[in-house]
């Protein structure tokens, strides 16, 4: 099973790389919010304890959250108990180390575009190696291993107001092969639009997004779906009012489970008071053909989604 896990990581930064590989070109980096760019770009740290991956130990790869570029396999990571992730070592010519401006700090950034991602120690004997890449959460994205084998897995499920306006934005997005609506989240097996819509099935309008997770990550589409709707609004999207319509995250593994949560902190520091639900994934029924890629099939636009920067 190991021998496995290590293939699947090589074959897992391989195509990491390839992703990588024209990323010194600042237009295709990847936009940054203001607590990103203070640590990312202005060098700064995130608080002891706070970051999604200081207790994480998925199998994985850990890449640059500015341009994707492969810079730690989660073999190489351990628990420091220093409040930010730790690792021992680094995937070969991904990280780039600089005299701190104290003079005294060795500073590491990303190889590829120079983000700061923090500080390298040695002689704590922590580990055999000896070495201690303390780094900052905020510097990171994460792809799992699995991600990378198991196609079941690259599914992500989000409910937000009506499907058909959900769907729309998803739909086109670079990375997403397909998307499919339908229900979830209640109690009738294969519901029909009717009775989520005018029983009490319990279920949701919900949108499935099968993707490729080396064109888009997770997080990505999680933030695009708390940006296409209100995430504020208790059982309703504007004027769809209904448990139906409700505002609610399906994650399919704990990795999903954290970056929703994670997002959803981010909001409520920024002082929405957030109403989305996270809720492990349950049987995803499909809805009937009509209303499958819906927009599109009528050439309109969606009545109650529109996209706003929250981040």
């Amino acid at each position: 099973m190991k021998t496995l896990i290590k293939l699947l990581t090589l074959l897992l930064i391989s195509s990491v790389s390839i992703l990588a590989q024209d990323m010194k070109d600042k237009s295709t980096w990847n936009s940054l919010n203001e607590f990103e760019k203070y640590v990312i770009v202005n060098k700064g740290t995130e608080r002891p304890g706070t970051g999604i991956y200081d207790e994480h130990f998925e199998d994985g790869i850990y890449t640059c959250k500015r341009c994707n570029a492969p810079l730690y396999k989660s073999d190489d990571k351990f628990d420091a108990h220093c409040g930010w992730p730790a690792f021992d070592d680094e995937i070969e010519g991904a990280i780039k180390r600089e005299t701190d401006k104290d003079g005294r700090r060795t500073e590491i950034l990303c190889a590829n575009c120079d983000a700061h991602l923090g500080h390298v120690f040695e002689g704590e004997r922590l580990t055999d190696k000896n070495v201690r890449h303390c780094v900052n959460s905020v510097s990171l994205n994460f792809t799992p291993t699995a991600e990378a084998d198991k196609k079941e897995e690259n599914v992500a499920i989000f409910a937000g107001g009506c499907f058909w306006g959900v769907e729309y934005f998803f739909a086109e997005l670079p990375g997403v092969t397909s998307t499919s609506v339908g229900y979830t989240g209640g109690k009738k097996n294969n519901p029909s639009y009717k009775e989520v819509c005018y029983t009490d099935t319990g279920h949701a309008e919900a949108l499935k997004v099968t993707y490729d997770p080396n064109k888009v990550s997770y997080e990505e589409l999680a933030r695009l779906f708390f940006e296409i709707h209100d995430p504020t609004q208790v059982n309703r999207q504007g004027p769809d009012v209904g448990t139906q319509y409700r505002s609610e995250v399906f994650y399919m593994n704990q990795y999903q489970k954290d970056i929703a949560e994670k997002l959803i902190n981010e909001l409520k520091e920024k002082g929405f008071k957030v109403a989305t639900k996270v809720t492990m994934a349950d049987t995803f029924w499909d809805a009937e053909e009509y209303h499958q890629m819906y927009y599109f099939k009528h050439q309109k636009k969606p009545y109650c989604h529109i996209k706003i920067d929250r981040f």
